[in-house]
């Protein structure tokens, strides 16, 4: 487990904008790539899933007021919380894992909790890639696997996924907010009757509607907690520094 002056450490020195636009703009393409290269098998069907969602929230401009003036004193900015180890932790949502690790820099281990599926118990392990600067900030999904039994972790070769969560802000004071854009693919051998049987499009609507739907419902959920995390945060700063 991460301590927080790792985290800290780790997220002063990691605010590079130009990897950040670069891993942007190659990272889907390199997916792909990879999606094609690395199947045993070149005939086995392959269902490829996505969803996207765009969603901006107002964003409560943090100011500490003077008490004897009312002047403004010090505003706690986003980007700020984004890179403090409070909004990392915010970001991958920790509280809802089972536990997380630092891997190296600006990389973490979440490990959700175990979930069953008829006699099998599988827990879902996502390394991220958090990657904040001063305009905006990426979290950026490198592997997604099964810990479990041998045949739950057999599973791992027949699919991958790719996410990209890329949040931007505007702080003026006539109009301030959060805007967050969340991409999901996801690449899924199929190999198992009746499915092997059926044309791929028979899997792939269903699955494109059923992941819309998880994004639709989960990304603004997130950005809520996201914000009442960074609001939190900026309550405790005033109480640290009166």
């Amino acid at each position: 487990m991460m301590t927080s002056n790792e985290l800290t450490a780790i997220a002063r020195g990691e605010a590079n904008t130009s990897f950040a636009f670069s891993t942007r703009n190659t990272v889907e393409a390199k997916w792909v790539r990879q999606i094609k290269m690395s199947s045993p098998n070149p005939n086995v069907k392959k269902a490829n899933l996505s969803a996207t969602k765009k969603e901006r929230i107002e964003l409560p401009i943090n100011y500490d007021y003077d008490g004897s003036c009312g002047s403004k004193a010090k505003a706690y900015h986003i980007s700020e919380f984004l890179s403090h180890p409070s909004g990392i932790q915010a970001m991958l949502n920790t509280s809802a894992l089972q536990s997380f690790q630092f891997l190296d820099t600006n990389t973490y281990r979440c490990i959700l909790p175990k979930v069953q599926f008829l006699n099998f118990e599988a827990a879902p392990v996502m390394d991220l890639r958090v990657t904040p600067t001063d305009k905006d900030c990426t979290v950026q999904l490198l592997s997604c696997k099964f810990e479990g039994s041998d045949i739950v972790e057999s599973q791992n070769d027949r699919f991958s996924a790719f996410m990209i969560n890329h949040m931007t802000w505007n702080t003026n004071d006539s109009e301030s907010f959060l805007e967050v854009e969340v991409k999901l693919k996801l690449c899924l051998e199929i190999y198992t009757r009746p499915f092997s049987l059926l044309p791929i499009s028979a899997v792939e609507r269903p699955g494109n509607l059923m992941m819309q739907a998880l994004v639709d419902r989960l990304v603004p959920l997130l950005l809520r907690q996201l914000l009442q995390d960074y609001d939190k945060w900026v309550q405790q700063k005033f109480e640290e520094f009166p």
